[in-house]
């Protein structure tokens, strides 16, 4: 299967959406509005099948500060996983964190195995901006009895 890395438009949002359905719901990815994807379009990467044209990952590369973004809302859609789409989105969002020359990328995670392949290192969860705690994890179901580990690449 070959697949294209590019930049969604607003027209996108739905089917993304239906793709983190599970996930959402699950807990394991923050719900997002269709208005907060809207607004941050411009972060998102998504991988679509050439073939198809069907959306089937994408992931979100959030700037918090002139020095820390952040990997957020990475997903690959079932039936496509264990295929390096997932290492790909991420390797692209980090790509363009050096672009724009942030100096560390942030990861919170269940999945720290697969970060850490990546080149990310676990730090404590107290060193976490505390902006980013207020503006998204109070969101979580399972706030603040937070099961997530936090990882970071210096880039």
């Amino acid at each position: 299967m070959s697949v294209i890395f590019s930049k969604p438009v607003l027209s996108d949002i739905p089917r993304m959406q239906e793709i983190v359905k599970k996930e959402v719901e699950e807990g394991i990815i923050l719900p997002r509005s269709d208005d907060e994807l809207a607004t941050n379009i411009r972060s998102y990467t998504i991988a679509t099948d050439r073939e198809s044209g069907e959306i089937i990952g994408y992931v979100a590369l959030h700037i918090h500060s002139m020095r820390l973004a952040e990997i957020r809302s990475l997903i690959v859609k079932e039936g496509h996983r264990h295929k390096k789409i997932g290492s790909r989105l991420v390797q692209k969002a980090v790509e363009e964190g050096r672009k724009l020359e942030v100096k560390e990328v942030l990861a919170l995670t269940y999945m720290g195995t697969f970060f850490e392949r990546l080149g990310f290192t676990e730090i404590p969860k107290e060193s976490i901006p505390e902006h980013k705690i207020w503006a998204d994890c109070i969101k979580c179901k399972y706030f603040p009895v937070c099961n997530e580990i936090s990882l970071i690449k210096r880039l």
